[in-house]
């Protein structure tokens, strides 16, 4: 088997690495140094929000695996950021295109695509985390408008954004799963209120949001009014692929590679422990596995398994290799906020407690393995926990 590129995409190759020379000044240490201006460059030559249409402000390529591939790992190779992925870009934009109208496609996609619109999500509930589906928001209908009551958790940056992408419940007699819509709303409707809530990282990563009679269009209802449900379960499948993003995850392991051959303890290099280098290349070999995992997801529609997978062995994954960058720095590892000792701005530390959540949100890893038994490998469902009086 030949597995040497074509001339075609040797020269479209070419064109990747030659763009990442030319604007390595705008780059350091895989972080954008003007994140915005870094995405519109990114949209502008292909390499961000490529098949998405033009009309909606994206770059219109037709799909070409080979060619995202190139362009994937050019970039790892060179240690660039591959622009915004958010709960807006990754997870909103995709499910818009997949069950949006022409309106909410046209008036969101390109702000979004483009950092200028941030988007949180509004799903969890006090009383509703893994049973979703148990929702309590209510939206009552008035005229052309909704007006919503109720509150939600563990909301990520829901105290910078301008839009919500939420669960209401809009039909209180149907079926729990049928009674439930999915609407866009502006974040400065009056009504609205958000509490920070501080994780162990040292920063509010999560809010609670709370709705008082706020009145939203009927018209920003996403999918059709009922069918919540299912239009959430498909922003929770881009959800999954974006935190457990192969790519994302061989760049990481790169930047401990770097640190490891950095790094000494009485003058011997980290990666020449053979404590260190052994626990890296278990490591290594699990990143090429999701990698090569991630391959055939892209280039197979029917790989249902290897698709529920990713999540799961992403967050895990990611964890791990923050953890052994923490053993890896020593008594450094311990060191956050600032100061001059501290290592790539303290990613590590932060990455380390952050991704250890990761792996509780957006659906836990029991639920991740739940799933995977179940929808995966057709495993009799979990029975239900009988509660007695």
């Amino acid at each position: 088997m030949d597995l040497r590129l074509t001339p075609e995409m040797a020269a479209f190759r070419d064109e990747v690495r030659g763009f990442l020379t030319a604007h390595a000044d705008a780059y350091e240490a895989g972080q954008a140094k003007d994140p915005m201006a870094w995405q519109r460059l990114l949209i502008e030559h292909g390499y961000a929000a490529r098949t998405i249409p033009r009309e909606y402000g994206g770059y219109g390529a037709e799909p070409d695996v080979l060619k995202a591939r190139i362009i994937a790992e050019a970039f790892i190779a060179a240690g660039a950021p591959r622009g915004i992925a958010n709960q807006g870009v990754s997870m909103l934009v995709p499910t818009l295109l997949e069950v949006g109208s022409e309106g909410q496609k046209r008036r969101w996609i390109g702000p979004t695509l483009r950092g200028e619109v941030v988007w949180c999500q509004g799903y969890s509930e006090p009383g509703a985390g893994s049973d979703l589906a148990s929702l309590q928001t209510k939206a009552l209908e008035d005229g052309d408008d909704f007006v919503i009551s109720g509150s939600k958790i563990w909301t990520s940056t829901a105290q910078h954004a301008q839009m919500m992408f939420c669960l209401v419940r809009t039909e209180p007699d149907a079926p729990k799963h049928e009674g439930i819509s999915y609407v866009l709303i502006p974040m400065d409707t009056p009504g609205i209120e958000v509490r920070p809530l501080k994780t162990m990282t040292g920063h509010a990563e999560f809010n609670e949001v709370f709705f008082t009679d706020v009145r939203v269009p009927q018209a920003n209802v996403v999918g059709g009014r009922g069918r919540g449900w299912f239009v959430a379960n498909t922003t929770l499948k881009h959800e999954r692929g974006m935190l457990g993003d192969p790519n994302a995850t061989e760049a990481r392991l790169n930047a401990l590679i770097q640190l490891m051959r950095e790094e000494t303890v009485d003058g011997e290099r980290i990666v020449d422990n053979p404590v260190f280098r052994d626990r890296l290349m278990q490591l290594q070999a699990r990143v090429m596995a999701m990698k090569f995992n991630g391959l055939r997801v892209m280039t197979d529609e029917t790989a249902g398994l290897a698709r529920l997978i990713v999540k799961l062995q992403g967050c895990e994954l990611n964890h791990q290799v923050a953890a052994l960058a923490i053993d890896a720095l020593g008594e450094l590892g311990i060191l956050y906020h600032d100061g001059p000792h501290l290592r790539a701005r303290g990613g590590w530390q932060r990455n380390y407690m952050f991704d250890l959540g990761l792996i509780i949100g957006g659906g836990t890893a029991q639920i991740q393995k739940n799933i995977i038994a179940e929808r995966g490998l057709g495993l009799p469902r979990e029975p239900s926990a009988k509660v007695t009086a």
